[in-house]
């Protein structure tokens, strides 16, 4: 995560609900999309900014040699935690940092990686920027952003569902934020505000997401995600009330669950690479 408000929305049990419950419904696949992606640049040294709790990390550092140096970050220290605990196939730095103020030399990066973390960026141009500063000539810059959230089936459901629960004053963190940054022009112009001028590739990825029950993307999605704190801070009903009816809405649209349920799941992939010069 990225900003002050995100470093301590995720916070108490949410960051072991999210590794526990969302990494595998959604995250895991682009990790294992982008981890690919960046072992195809062959870079020596690699930053992860908004590592979370460091599903790319593990990733990369299985499939990359040892002789790769893999710095991750993070601004929640308990995300970073969850993260160090779960350990990695090789050694990795983990330290806590802010990806628009990070704490590295100019150029000491062939490589910055950031999954699903841009979206909370306050200052989007200044992160891509710093981003820049710290890559290496003909490093690469790899990230992923959501695409609108009709496109991510369990997503929309469950903001769908929890927003019925409060109709006066519906939650909209999920619409707002994960799935807030999705216009790929506002993307190219972030990149260019940051000095990423040319050659930028963003593809629209589309992969399968699935669970063993509807209870699963509840679960994730209401408490392991800072729409748990929306929820907890309106009246009408509790977390678990609303984890029980995003699970019936869940059930409705997928199935029960007997032999389990998969969803859509879209996203855009973003690669820039700097100047061979400086």
């Amino acid at each position: 995560m990225a900003t002050t408000d995100a470093g301590t929305a995720f916070r108490g049990s949410v960051p072991l609900v999210y590794e526990r419950y969302l990494v595998p419904l959604i995250f895991q696949p682009y990790a294992d999309e982008m981890a690919a992606r960046v072992m195809a640049s062959l870079p020596r040294r690699v930053l992860e900014i908004a590592a979370g709790t460091g599903v790319v990390t593990r990733v990369l550092a299985e499939w990359l040699p040892k002789s790769t140096t893999i710095v991750a970050t993070d601004l929640s220290d308990a995300m970073l935690q969850v993260a160090q605990t779960l350990g990695t196939a090789q050694p990795v730095t983990w330290r806590q940092a802010d990806a628009m103020q990070l704490p590295f030399a100019d150029g000491s990066f062939d490589a910055v990686v950031c999954q699903f973390g841009a979206m909370f960026f306050p200052d989007k141009a200044r992160a891509f920027a710093e981003a820049r500063r710290v890559l290496a000539p003909g490093g690469r810059l790899f990230f992923n952003v959501w695409d609108r959230i009709e496109t991510n089936d369990f997503t929309c459901v469950v903001s769908q569902a929890v927003a019925g629960l409060f109709p006066d004053d519906p939650p909209d963190f999920l619409a707002q934020t994960p799935h807030g940054y999705h216009d790929v022009a506002a993307i190219r112009r972030d990149l260019a505000g940051g000095g990423f001028d040319a050659g930028v590739t963003i593809e629209t990825v589309t992969l399968r997401s699935r669970a063993t029950s509807p209870s699963v993307p509840a679960i994730a999605f209401c408490q392991g995600t800072p729409l748990c704190n929306e929820i907890e801070a309106r009246h009408g009903a509790s977390l678990l009330e609303a984890t029980d009816v995003a699970t019936r809405a869940i059930a409705e649209r997928f199935g029960d669950g007997a032999i389990g349920i998969e969803g859509r799941i879209q996203a855009h992939v973003v690669s820039v690479a700097t100047p061979d010069s400086a």
